[in-house]
């Protein structure tokens, strides 16, 4: 018998998120997620904490990396 192991919602909406963001980028899923009505929260604000201290050649770098990973 084969038993199946469930992960916590928790990590299986962190894992969406993630990939989410890997293909969409913030601004697309923040309005991919609000179509659905499951947007919640302050995007400006997570945003800051998620970017903000970063420069715009991190950034900028940060792009170029991943898009070498595609």
């Amino acid at each position: 018998m084969t038993t199946v192991k469930h992960r916590p919602l928790a990590e299986i909406n962190e894992k969406a998120f993630e990939a989410l963001f890997k293909e969409l980028g913030p601004v697309d899923t923040a309005r991919f997620l609000a179509q659905y009505g499951m947007a919640k929260g302050d995007y400006t604000k997570e945003r800051e904490e998620l970017y903000g201290h970063m420069t715009l050649d991190d950034i900028v770098g940060e792009i170029k990396r991943r898009r070498l990973e595609e």
